[in-house]
């Protein structure tokens, strides 16, 4: 059986946006190495939405017919990668990431395009997302004791 690969990058990449990847990204190397044909590289900002994003990737691959061949790095919680062939995924928390820099390992592989609305899309920037700050509340007046008055 022959698989689209590109495709299916394209699945796992929306896989990905749906569980709040940080910028997902498909690049094709079938150009630039024999490892695998295209390599998704997606960034999580914990590492229970590291995991999140890898079962919900694996689900929807499985869904499609397609075989995971290897999984590694699952007990590290920095970075996990999901080899089925001819995609290569990697999930990488947010540090981990911009310590690694796959992208620019990879920089002659070119982009595809994954989702149509990516462009129009705004880009989620790495790192914590900071809590807005709520307006300090003002603390209750102290009770005070009632003494009795002099008569």
């Amino acid at each position: 059986m022959t698989y689209d690969f590109r495709a299916l990058a394209k699945i796992a990449a929306r896989a990905a946006s749906d569980k709040k990847a940080v910028q997902p990204i498909v690049l094709d190397l079938r150009s630039t190495t024999d490892v695998a044909e295209y390599l998704v590289i997606v960034g999580a900002e914990s590492t229970p939405q590291m995991r999140a994003i890898y079962d919900h990737i694996e689900n929807t691959l499985e869904d499609e017919g397609i075989r995971l061949l290897r999984r590694d790095g699952r007990g590290s919680g920095r970075w996990i990668a999901l080899d089925y062939g001819g995609i290569v995924v990697h999930v990488l928390l947010t540090e981990a990431r911009e310590f690694y820099r796959l992208e620019q390992m990879w920089e002659e592989a070119k982009r595809v395009e994954w989702d149509d609305d990516e462009k129009s899309a705004p880009k989620r920037k790495a790192g914590r997302v900071k809590p807005k700050m709520l307006p300090k509340k003002s603390k209750p007046a102290r009770a005070t004791r009632r003494t009795k008055k002099a008569r």
